[in-house]
């Protein structure tokens, strides 16, 4: 299945002291970042989870927030000597700003670090809390996937009706460019020829090569067929699913620039019209691949 890198998952998980919230979010990123909002103390579980994500997410910006509340009867310990520590630097920095406030005690108690349950001795987690710590960001992390799943399938939908509107643009293309270089030709001959008659004495028949020469330089049949070639590589990546984000944006660029070669080479108004159609439908798909894990 296709994959977004966009998505959010949650899960809870608690015991008879602690409860556990977990919250995941991801977006775009061109490789695979994981950042970490943790309560203090609980530093030491991340490279377990850092480990567990890595392993079924390959591209995204990852944010993991968890956060652990105490429930009612479980003592709290106070961090006398970073409450003592904060507080100087509060008294000090207020006392430096005339009129300043005093330091507010409830914000100095609410600082990271400050306050924490007494269930753990030394900010170290026993290991059955850790056990219940990786199922609750297991069940999240599961949620994540699915909602990436979800919006993967839905931008899959999307891409497959953008690719057949290319298809058939390309095919309109091709109908028109069929007597292009014919129409080029006629044009060339027709300017050469008052040019002959303007100046006497020029060789012609290495006009006629120059004629000839030019006239398959606004042949654009080869880029179609080659536009073909990298509209069925989609198709097949789009069929086959998984972390194919990287491989459509690298064929989207060769979309481009089959296109701009077309619209380069094109002699009449009716195949330009046509190319610039198969540019807006190309950054289209652009603006979408670029969600694909």
């Amino acid at each position: 299945m296709l994959s977004s890198m966009t998505g959010f998952g949650r899960a809870e998980a608690s015991d008879a002291e602690w409860s556990w919230l977990w919250e995941i979010r991801s977006v775009n990123a061109r490789g695979l970042e994981l950042r970490w909002r943790l309560p203090a103390g609980m530093e030491g579980v991340e490279p377990a989870l850092r480990e567990m994500a890595a392993k079924c997410i390959r591209r995204g910006s990852v944010q993991a927030t968890l956060t652990v509340r105490t429930r009612a009867g479980s003592a709290a310990v106070v961090n006398e000597a970073l409450l003592e520590q904060l507080l100087q630097i509060a008294l000090a920095a207020a006392a430096r700003v005339p009129g300043a406030a005093v330091p507010r005690v409830e914000l100095l108690l609410g600082l990271p670090g400050v306050v924490s349950s007494g269930r753990a001795e030394g900010g170290e987690i026993p290991e059955d809390q850790v056990a219940d710590l990786k199922a609750g960001f297991a069940a999240a992390l599961d949620s994540l996937l699915a909602s990436r799943r979800a919006e993967g399938a839905r931008l899959g939908e999307i891409l497959k009706v953008l690719i057949d509107e290319i298809d058939a643009l390309r095919r309109a293309a091709e109908s028109v460019a069929r007597h292009q270089p014919e129409r080029h030709r006629e044009r060339l001959v027709a300017s050469v020829s008052a040019l002959l008659a303007a100046v006497p004495g020029l060789p012609e028949e290495r006009i006629a090569q120059e004629v000839a020469l030019l006239a398959s330089k606004s042949d654009v049949r080869e880029e179609l067929d080659r536009l073909g070639s990298h509209i069925d590589a989609a198709r097949s990546l789009l069929a086959a699913g998984g972390g194919v984000g990287r491989q459509l944006d690298f064929l989207v660029q060769e979309f481009l620039r089959e296109t701009n070669t077309v619209c380069s080479k094109s002699a009449s108004r009716e195949l330009t019209t046509i190319g610039l159609q198969l540019k807006g439908v190309v950054e289209q798909v652009r603006e979408q691949v670029q969600n694909l894990e």
